[in-house]
């Protein structure tokens, strides 16, 4: 099934601690933004990549994409101050479709093969997300002091892609703008419009880069698959 992705990249990322956009930084040998966009050009079914970016960055996203010589179209558009404004403001440029993924563009190890699972769950669903069996013990903390052991058997942790019928996740951001809801993904504001959510597993390699620590599992990971990891 075709699609369209969304790909906010608008943010900092100060836990990154790098002093700029970690989008830019390189992990053996090209930026992080280049390893993600990758994925997706190389996928037979995506059609388009919108990309929400800050007006500041243009440039220098403009410079990787002239350098990467991607095929699959990418379309720029400037990016808000949090990662929803970013989303919806992509999500707006897209039309004629029915199927939109949103990733994180700091999430460089999705694969071909759970990208395809997700859009078979969200064609038969209307919403889907990638996630993972949360494996530590959970506990719920308050002046750092324990205050529940919370039990992890239900607890999933939730990655990107999401996936989405396009109607569906647009009338959600509408919906978000004019009452004031934040949530910190897209499937949060899906199901507060009444969207049931599926969930296929996913891997744990699918990491976000977001801390210093998370630069050296990177490049083990890309290291460990030869360099190819989005098949």
């Amino acid at each position: 099934m075709d699609f369209v992705v969304v790909v906010p990249a608008a943010g900092q990322g100060k836990r990154m601690k790098a002093g700029r956009n970690k989008q830019f930084i390189d992990i053996m040998g090209s930026p992080v933004i280049a390893h993600t966009l990758r994925v997706f050009d190389e996928h037979p079914n995506c059609r388009q990549i919108i990309l929400a970016v800050s007006k500041e960055d243009r440039p220098l996203f403009r410079e990787v994409l002239d350098k990467e010589l991607f095929s699959t179209p990418i379309h720029m558009v400037d990016g808000g101050t949090e990662r929803q404004q970013s989303v919806y403001e992509g999500l707006k440029a897209v039309n004629h479709i029915d199927m939109v993924l949103i990733h994180d563009g700091a999430r460089p190890f999705i694969t071909h093969t759970q990208i395809n699972r997700l859009i078979k769950e969200a064609a038969g669903s209307g919403a889907a997300v990638v996630a993972v069996p949360v494996k530590d013990t959970i506990k719920r903390v308050k002046d750092h002091t324990v205050i529940e052991t919370i039990d992890r058997a239900s607890l999933w942790a939730v990655q990107t892609p999401q996936a989405f019928r396009l109607s569906l996740i647009k009338e959600a951001h509408r919906r978000a703008e004019k009452e004031g809801w934040i949530a910190t993904d897209d499937a949060s504001l899906a199901e507060k419009i009444g969207i049931k959510v599926s969930v296929i597993e996913g891997s744990y390699t699918n990491i976000k880069l977001t801390t210093p620590d998370d630069l050296l599992v990177a490049k083990a990971i890309i290291e460990a698959e030869g360099g190819n990891v989005n098949v």
